[in-house]
């Protein structure tokens, strides 16, 4: 992934106001991100756990965005993100709702996947970050890489129809 500054990040969000976009928190540290390293930025809000964004790369250029982070609670137990398959035992895993871009978010209407908590996935992916338990795959870096990638541009799919 390529670099972004901040005006990029906050001209990329799809499913909030600009007036949203400008107030919500970009992180600090863009300059020391592993971009090489990243297939998408993500981050939670630092002071609000429930929120949380999502910026990537698609063919129509930047995709932002804005979170919702469910709360949870109960017993602690395994879950699998449905964006990178990393599993995570406790709340390593959360779901994460999205308003849909345009008219349809303005109607309410919003779809959901379960994403690692912090949505590190990439670090997740290719080992620089662990998450519990590791289950061994026969599949390259690169097509998990794929795979991953494929499977955020469908939930970003979503969003923007």
């Amino acid at each position: 992934m390529r670099p972004m500054t901040e005006l990029a990040i906050r001209g990329s969000f799809v499913n909030c106001t600009k007036g949203e976009a400008r107030r919500l928190p970009i992180p600090k540290d863009l300059d020391e991100r592993p971009w090489h390293d990243l297939d998408f930025l993500g981050w939670q809000d630092p002071s609000a756990t429930q929120r949380a964004y999502l910026v990537a790369e698609s063919d129509p250029g930047l995709v932002g965005v804005a979170l919702r982070v469910a709360t949870q609670q109960g017993h602690i137990r395994r879950s699998m993100c449905s964006i990178c398959l990393t599993t995570h035992t406790g709340n390593g895993v959360s779901l994460m709702t999205a308003r849909k871009a345009g008219p349809n978010g303005r109607l309410g209407n919003s779809v959901g996947i379960y994403a690692c908590t912090d949505l590190a996935c990439s670090l997740y992916l290719r080992g620089q970050k662990k998450a519990g338990r590791h289950l061994d795959e026969t599949l390259t870096l690169s097509a998990r890489i794929e795979r991953t990638t494929t499977n955020l541009a469908a939930f970003l799919h979503k969003i923007l129809s």
